[in-house]
C-alpha cells in the first residue's frame, strides 16, 4: 500500500549482486551494501540477492524481482569478459531499453575515470518495473545511482500508471505536475520557435 498524496508505486527495490566470488561467499558483497545503502537512504524497502555470474540464473533472478518490485538493481557483471554477462540477461528479459539512462551512467563515470566507457550497463522495463546495471566495483556502482537519481522518482511513477496521462488523479484530482513533466517530455529537443503547421483545408 502507497500513502496518500505519496508515489503511486510501492516504495520497494532488489539489489542483485551477480558474483562467482561473492556466490561462493569468498569476498564480501560490497557493491550490493553500497547501493543498498543508498536506496534506502532515497525510502526504499530493499532486499538483496547474490548470484553467480550465470546467464539463466541472472534471468530467472530477474524475472522474480521484476515481479514483486518496482525497481530491480544488478550490480556487477558489466565489462568485457567472458563471464561478465549481466547486460546478456537483462536484455532477454526486459521489454524495452530506456538508452538514455544507461547514458547518464556511463557519462557520469567518464568525470571519474575514461575506463567507465567499457562497461556495458543496460537498463531496461520489465512489464513495470526498472531494470538498471551499475559496475560491481562499490565506487563506480554508487556513481553510477547518483547519476540517475534526478529522474528516478518520475521514471518510477511513469511506470506506475496510469499511463493515459490525463488520467493521473489522486481522488479526482489530477496530480500536480504531471502535465507539465508530460508536455516537457515531449518538447524536449524541440526548437522552440518551431510551430506546428495547421491543417491545409
Amino acid at each position: 500500500m502507497t500513502e496518500p498524496g505519496g508515489p503511486r508505486y510501492p516504495r520497494t527495490a532488489v539489489v542483485l549482486t551477480a558474483s562467482d566470488r561473492s556466490a561462493a561467499g569468498a569476498r564480501e558483497d560490497e557493491s550490493g551494501a553500497g547501493v543498498a545503502a543508498r536506496l534506502e537512504a532515497l525510502g526504499f524497502a530493499v532486499e538483496r540477492a547474490v548470484v553467480a555470474d550465470d546467464r539463466v540464473e541472472i534471468e530467472a533472478a530477474l524475472r522474480a524481482a521484476a515481479e514483486r518490485h518496482p525497481l530491480v538493481v544488478t550490480t556487477g557483471g558489466t565489462g568485457l569478459t567472458p563471464r561478465d554477462v549481466t547486460p546478456q540477461a537483462t536484455l532477454a528479459v526486459v521489454d524495452y531499453e530506456v538508452p538514455g539512462l544507461a547514458e547518464a551512467i556511463r557519462a557520469e563515470g567518464r568525470l571519474k575515470t575514461p575506463l567507465a566507457a567499457l562497461s556495458r550497463a543496460v537498463v531496461g522495463v520489465r512489464g513495470r518495473s526498472l531494470i538498471v546495471n551499475v559496475p560491481g566495483s562499490p565506487k563506480g556502482a554508487l556513481e553510477s545511482i547518483e547519476a540517475i537519481v534526478p529522474v528516478l522518482e518520475h521514471a518510477l511513477e511513469t511506470l506506475a500508471g496510469p499511463f493515459d496521462h490525463g488520467a493521473a488523479t489522486d481522488g479526482g484530482m489530477v496530480r500536480a505536475g504531471d502535465a507539465a513533466e508530460t508536455d516537457a517530455q515531449h518538447h524536449f529537443g524541440r526548437d522552440e520557435a518551431f510551430v506546428e503547421p495547421e491543417d491545409a483545408d
